[in-house]
Order: C-alpha cells, then structure tokens, then sequence
C-alpha cells in the first residue's frame, strides 16, 4: 500500500478509549495502555483460543475485578490476539497487580488459565505505550459500539522527531481542511518495542466506515493543498519516517472483559454463546477375524 494510503487508514474512525474503572466514562484516551500480543499456532485460533481465553473472563468477572480489557483478533498479517487495556498512571497500573496478587484464589484461576492458553500459543509478547495527545486527531471517548480496529505501526527515523511532529501537524490541518471523518488516537512506545515507535489506533463500527474513507482520500488531498502540498507531504515521510505497516483487527466479544454497562446496551453482541468443544469420533468396532 502506498504511504498516504497507508496514513489515511490509520485515520478513518474513532481513537481508543478503554476504561480504567467501571464507573468511570473517560472523556479522552488511557494514559498508559498496556497491550498484550499472543501469536497464535497454526489451526490454534477461533473456537479453541474462544475457550481457553473464555476462562480469564470468568476469573475476572467472579472477582469483579475492576480494570476491563478488549479482547482483537488479527483479519489481516499473522494469526495474532491483542489484549488491550488502559490506565491513567503507572501507579494505576501497579495498584492492579497488587490487586491481584491479594486474592490467591483468582491468581491461582489465573495461573491455570493461562497454562491452558500456553499450549495454543508460540509467543507472548506484553507492549506498554503512553498517549500522545498532540499527535491525536477527534479521538472519542466511547468505543463500545467498535467492532473493528485498525493499527498503523510507525517506526520514526533516529533523530527525526521534528520532522515527525511537522508530518503530523500536516496531516491533521489536511483532514480538518478537507472536512473528512477521520479520528485517531496515537501513542508513543515505552516499554516492549524500539524507541520511537509509534501507533495510530482507529476504530470503525463497521467495515463500510473503511470504504468511506479510502473515498475521502481526494479531500485529505485538497486539504493539503493540492499537488504542491503532496510533495511535502511527500518528503516528511520519506525524511522522518523508516517503515509503518497497517493491520486490521475484529474485536472479539467472547475473549474481551468489559464493563456491564456495555453488555446490557448490546448483549447480543457482547454476550454471544460459547461454541461447543467438538466431541470425538467414535473408534470403529474391530470387525471378527475370520478363522
């Protein structure tokens, strides 16, 4: 895909927002959002990882633990789950450790999911990243009504940062200008990934929202001012930015812990039935062997 292809997907929808607290409706993106990426076995996805991931959200939902999570399945690259879940400190974070660490009963469910879950898996990998707000665009504070995420992964040029900002400073003023739907929320790696890594997360609550805005793609255009804006636009990204690449991901309901709030608004989204484990076949009766 070409670059500004690439830049206009990771600004279609909505920014993520995911709720620290059960209580609480932020009014922006998490601070701190912690991700967790499980590459998955050939033939390991769907049903078998639904069950096995099923668990945590038992242990979690018996606890009435307080911090959610969303739970995104890969439709595009490797066969991957991504676990996300945001805070807004560190120390928020840590109070949740400590939390689970109190009560033996739900590390210990967690301990025995998570050895079931292992034997699905050839790599965990756990990402921590910290909110940009200056280099967000319209993100919106809701996203239960999100059913797909897409995630542009850009890895800035050493010692290009300026450039970076300049590239993004362009790119929003082009989408306010040429009046597109775009929304993104962007955040910079801190922990798990090189420095200067960077991720632009928007949402979509359906995949015609997609349609719309590669269709938008002559706005974002006259919104930078034409071919002459292009050419800048152009010469930033080829002087600040190394490589980006973008996937796009479903959320999966049945692995994603979230508030009750949002099952009770679309349970028959959030609270679908769990897929039967396949019974196995019946061994053949051996035939008599004749004398």
């Amino acid at each position: 895909m070409k670059v500004e292809a690439c830049l206009l997907v990771a600004a279609l929808a909505a920014g993520v927002t995911l709720s620290a607290r059960a209580q609480e409706m932020p009014s922006s993106p998490p601070k701190v959002l912690q991700v967790t990426v499980e590459m998955l076995k050939p033939g390991k996805a769907g049903a078998p990882h639904d069950r096995t991931e099923s668990a945590f959200v038992g242990a979690m939902r018996r606890a009435q633990f307080p911090t959610h999570y969303i739970a995104l399945n890969s439709m595009s690259g490797a066969s991957r789950a991504l676990y996300l879940s945001g805070y807004p400190s560190f120390a928020a974070w840590e109070k949740d450790n400590k939390t689970v660490e109190s009560k033996p009963s739900l590390e210990a469910e967690l301990d025995h999911a998570a050895t079931a879950d292992g034997e699905l898996l050839s790599e965990v990998r756990q990402l921590v990243f910290t909110y940009d707000e200056g280099m967000s665009y319209h993100p919106h504070a809701d996203i239960s009504g999100a059913r797909y995420f897409e995630i542009t992964v850009f890895q800035v040029r050493p010692g290009k940062g300026k450039e970076w900002r300049e590239l993004a400073r362009l790119v929003k003023d082009a989408h306010e200008k040429g009046h597109t739907s775009a929304h993104w929320a962007m955040f910079e790696i801190a922990y798990g990934a090189e420095d200067a890594t960077y991720i632009a997360i928007s949402t979509d609550k359906a995949m015609e929202e997609i349609d719309t805005g590669f269709a938008e793609s002559k706005q974002f255009v006259e919104g930078l001012g034409g071919e002459e804006g292009m050419a800048k636009f152009r010469a930033l990204v080829a002087e600040s930015v190394a490589s980006m690449r973008t996937e796009l991901f479903s959320v999966n309901p049945r692995q994603s812990y979230v508030d009750e709030a949002w099952i009770k608004a679309d349970p028959a989204f959030w609270k679908p039935k769990m897929p039967m484990a396949a019974k196995p076949a019946k061994a053949a009766e051996a035939k008599p062997v004749a004398p």
